[in-house]
């Protein structure tokens, strides 16, 4: 019982660790994105020209939950995510067990995501750097219920 604490605690301060490197990259800034799908609490904004013809990099992944001795692990099947900056990104997330949502605080993009149906969020990746994308329901984060997502400053 002892090991298994251990290792909650060990992964809760690698998970924190991961948050405070991203905004510092960032400069804790929580900017809105050109254009985002799936927000309902955030204002959307047209894509510019330039960017519509940007070719889109296409993502797919299911949303879950792990069950092990007697234990919920909510998990991404994509725990890595890279493109180019100024890439148009695009990632379909369907939820396969459990409930499950979708946060990437950089970009302002956040989607409720229902079972077995394929909620999608869209957006020019316009900042270079590493960026953790989330499920937001409580404790799912801490839990390993993340991925990163690298933008390459080409």
């Amino acid at each position: 019982m002892s090991n298994k604490i251990i290792i909650l605690v060990i992964a809760f301060i690698l998970v924190a660790s991961a948050v405070v490197v991203t905004m510092a990259r960032s400069g804790g800034s929580n900017e809105m994105e050109k254009t985002s799908v799936g927000l309902p609490d955030a204002k959307k904004q047209p894509v510019a020209e330039s960017d519509s013809k940007a070719p889109v990099k296409e993502f797919s992944m299911t949303s879950f939950t792990v069950v092990k001795d007697g234990k919920y692990f909510p998990q991404f099947s994509l725990k890595e995510i890279t493109v180019n900056k100024g890439d148009r990104v695009r990632i379909k997330i369907t939820v396969t067990s459990g409930k499950h949502d979708f946060k990437l605080d950089e970009y302002g993009l956040y989607t409720e995501t229902e079972m077995n149906k394929e909620a999608v969020v869209e957006f020019v990746a316009d900042k270079a750097g590493e960026f953790v994308y989330y499920c937001n329901m409580p404790g799912h984060r801490a839990n390993g219920h993340w991925g990163t997502l690298k933008v390459l400053d080409k």
